[in-house]
């Protein structure tokens, strides 16, 4: 496991600190993992969750909320909302400079966090909690005995820990702000809640309203006889390995029972029964397939139409490249953009059939640098002999057998 020393801003351009785990070998996958209220990245149990997870090369930032561990700004002025806002910069961090993250866990509040961040993060597949309170509001209770101050001061400081925090009415008011349980029913996600039976900080009973309240794919997991903090290293490793047994599923990479075999110059595609979401692997090469929530799907990748498309628009941008190579043409840089589209045969001029619905591909091409207007017709008409443009409009035979 390397571990890298990272920072970011968050929405108030304070710099917060993290830790990017990364496996060995090639990362498969990212995650986020939020800590635990007034915690830090430095967590034993984060660390070692981190491990766990690596071991099955997905990489995993965990980082500093505002004003705690190494982070700028004041604890005192952030609040709940302040923490999902966090999550959110380091989504964006991981976005622009690793990769798109998939997997979202938070241990304690953080894990409340996440099911409230979750909803803004398409690329996320999968959000797991460990010991996580339904609402936010349940941290309110830590508070106890400090109202009085909190109502006439509008502070109070507050042992959280062993630890003297300052604590403003508004982090209180915040909190009763956020329905979770109304944000995760609406979350089309896979949702894992790991939670201790004899956890004392957020009893069990938060585990169970969490998870009546999610939609399937749901999961839940005891962790038996671990304490909130998984102070016991045996238990957060424990966890961090069903966490990736668990995400392994819901990853484009994942194998479902036998592994792909993918033999030279082919395609594999694999879909399985809980939606249209499909793993392609093209040789070395991974990549997800799916459809658009307005028909069933989840969005989680281009269509099959969108693909054949892109293998046109591709296929295109490619032949022009290598024509202005060979002709020493002044060509800077092509861009294609094609539409799918199915039109009545009718309504085609051109067209060979005169009845029924054909498919029709629009495409636009943008080509920059220095050329004339008859190396730009050329150009166009060169187009024409892309490989997959003459596929689509030569003779086609699927032959189809049971394997």
């Amino acid at each position: 496991m390397q571990n890298l020393n990272v920072s970011f801003e968050n929405g108030k351009g304070e710099t917060l600190s993290g830790i990017l785990d990364l496996p060995t070998e090639e990362p498969v996958a990212y995650a986020l993992f939020a800590h635990c209220f007034t915690c830090s990245k430095n967590l034993r149990a984060a660390s070692n969750i981190a491990r766990a997870l690596n071991d099955e090369r997905i990489a995993v930032l965990r980082f500093d909320f505002t004003g705690l561990g190494q982070s700028e700004g004041a604890f005192a002025d952030t609040n709940f909302s302040s923490n999902v806002d966090d999550l959110l910069a380091a989504v964006d961090f991981l976005d622009r400079k690793h990769g798109d993250v998939s997997i979202l866990i938070g241990h304690s509040l953080g894990g409340t966090a996440v099911l409230q961040a979750a909803g803004h993060v398409e690329s996320v597949v999968a959000v797991a909690t460990i010991g996580s309170p339904a609402e936010p509001a349940h941290v309110a209770r830590m508070f106890a005995g400090h109202e009085k101050s909190m109502r006439e001061q509008g502070e109070a400081e507050v042992d959280l820990g062993g630890r003297p925090f300052t604590i403003k009415q508004q982090f209180v008011d915040d909190l009763e702000q956020h329905d979770v349980k109304n944000s995760i029913a609406k979350l089309r996600k896979a949702l894992l809640f790991m939670h201790a039976p004899l956890d004392n900080i957020v009893e069990i009973d938060n585990a169970s309203d969490l998870f009546l309240a999610a939609k399937h794919p749901k999961s839940f997991v005891t962790l038996d006889t671990a304490d909130h903090l998984l102070s016991n290293d045996d238990d957060s490793r424990y966890a961090g390995q069903v966490l990736a047994a668990w995400a392994s599923r819901y990853l484009p990479h994942a194998d479902h029972g036998e592994p792909f075999r993918v033999a030279a110059g082919e395609v594999v595609a694999r879909t399985y029964t809980d939606g249209f979401k499909t793993d392609v692997r093209a040789g070395r090469h991974t990549l997800v397939a799916d459809e658009p929530r307005s028909v069933g799907g989840t969005d989680a990748g281009p269509s099959p139409y969108d693909l054949l498309s892109a293998a046109l628009a591709t296929c295109t941008s490619m032949t022009l490249h290598m024509y202005a190579a060979h002709k020493k043409v002044d060509l800077e840089s092509v861009t294609v953009r094609v539409k799918h589209g199915k039109i009545h045969a009718q309504d085609c001029e051109d067209c060979e059939s005169d009845s029924g619905r054909i498919d029709e591909f629009q495409r636009s091409i943008s080509l920059q640098g220095s050329l004339s207007d008859a190396q730009r017709q050329r150009m166009l008409e060169i187009a024409d002999r892309c490989p997959v443009h003459r596929t689509l409009e030569g003779e086609i035979k699927v032959r189809s057998t049971l394997d």
